[in-house]
Order: C-alpha cells, then structure tokens, then sequence
C-alpha cells in the first residue's frame, strides 16, 4: 500500500496527516475551517485517496497557519507515500465544469515543485474564508509534494465554484498521474531513471 502518516507540530499548528493513495476517496477532515474541510473532503474523493487530516491551529488569529501548514504536511506525506515513483504515469490533467467555472489544472509529480496560478477570485471571502488562501494551500501543498502543478481559472463569476472546481480538477489530475502505467512494468518515469 502507497500510505504515509506525517505529523507536523509548531507553535501555530498542530496536524496530523494520514493518506493512502489507492484508496476509495474516504476522508475525515476536521482543520476547524469549514469550507477548508470542504475543499479537502473533495480533493480526497476525486483523486480517490482516503485522506484523514486533522489540524489544531491558531484559529483566533485567522485560517492562514491552518490551511498552509495543511498544505505543506499533505504534500510532505504525498511525497512519501509515492516514493520513488516507478510504475506512475506521472503527468495528469484535468478540464474541470462546474457551473459558471471552468478549471483546467495539469501537473507533473517531477520532484520538481514549481506553481503556475492563473486564477482569479471574483470576492476576498467565500463565507469566512479568505479566497487567497486557496492559493496558499496549492503553494504549500505543490512545495512539499514535489509537483509542477498548472491551475487556470478559464471561466468563473462565482468563487466557491471556481475554487471548487480547482480543487477538484487538481485531485482528478492527481488520480490519472499517480495511477500505474501498465505499460511501463514498474520503471521509473523517466529517462534519467530517477525523479
């Protein structure tokens, strides 16, 4: 099983982690942040991962600790549970409706993080949650993950569809990239034979 439990305290947050890659999409996402929990719940069932996370943070200050270090552990315990990568088709991507949104992420688990973020929130706050901070979790979240990740807002007047959409269009290009290559019998991705 491709799983890892990462935990990660600090004095702003403290979280716990746990992420099996071949999973069902089961999760259990408690950050105190409810449209955080939210957007995990569905980044965990559209890329099929069974994803618990729970995080205790510095919430009487706002959610910017939370989601972020949320990011960094997430993508710290994706990193582990892949490992060296072999078998994976590496590359995925995604064109994602939902509504007035159309979401097209595409990303490489390269080991080579880099984030190219073309989305644009129509309002600074969705409920409570600040919209920027969706940003800040896929910096966060790509980093420590090891993905060249892409994510294009094409079409949107709605911020809770268009990042939605965005998280769901980043764990539905998760599912194809870290999914077997049947063809490949378990090499490594690359023609440098290691990523």
């Amino acid at each position: 099983m491709r799983q890892a439990t990462v935990s990660r305290h600090t004095s702003e947050t403290k979280i716990t982690v746990e992420l099996t890659l071949d999973g069902t999409g089961r999760y259990d996402n408690q950050t105190g942040v409810g449209f955080f929990d939210h957007m995990l719940d569905q980044l965990a069932r559209h890329a099929m991962m069974d994803m618990n996370v729970l995080c205790e943070g510095d919430l009487h200050i706002d959610d910017h600790h939370s989601v972020e270090d949320v990011g960094i552990a997430l993508g710290q315990a994706l990193a582990i549970a892949v490992g060296n990568k072999a078998g994976i088709n590496r590359y995925g991507s995604c064109l994602l409706p939902m509504d007035d949104a159309l979401v097209r992420a595409a990303l490489d688990i390269s080991g080579r993080p880099f984030l190219v973020w073309n989305v644009d929130m129509p309002t600074a706050k969705i409920g409570t949650f600040d919209t920027e901070l969706v940003r800040e979790f896929f910096q966060a979240f790509s980093t420590h993950a090891g993905l060249t990740l892409h994510v294009d807002a094409l079409h949107g007047f709605n911020s809770h569809h268009i990042a939605e959409a965005a998280f769901k269009a980043v764990a539905r290009a998760l599912r194809v990239a870290l999914e077997a290559d049947l063809r490949a019998a378990g090499s490594i991705p690359s023609t440098k034979g290691t990523l």
